[in-house]
């Protein structure tokens, strides 16, 4: 997943979501952590419509390596620091 060319944009938006508030815009301190971000601010970063981010952010959901949390019609994307650290202990192991 992460050694396609596409690859590369989701794991720019992996280390992106370590960080939000450096790298994220956004209302207030700790707003960010607790809410997540958003598609729309994600597709400004890379320059790209949303709907081509929120395929990326869906994919990471769907294996486990974000959460998503809604309000009222959005949803926001934060990082599942667990799921990344078993993903990453797999690696380490060989998998």
């Amino acid at each position: 997943m992460l050694r396609t060319p596409s690859g590369h944009t989701r794991q720019d938006i992996l280390d992106w979501l370590k960080d939000p508030a450096a790298h994220f815009p956004g209302p207030g301190p700790g707003a960010l952590g607790e809410r997540g971000v958003s598609a729309r601010a994600l597709a400004a970063k890379l320059g790209v419509p949303r709907r081509t981010a929120r395929a990326h952010l869906d994919l990471l959901a769907r294996l486990g390596l974000l959460r998503t949390r809604r309000i009222r019609c959005r949803t926001y994307y934060r990082r599942d620091e667990v799921r990344i650290a078993e993903v990453a202990r797999m690696f380490e192991k060989g998998w």
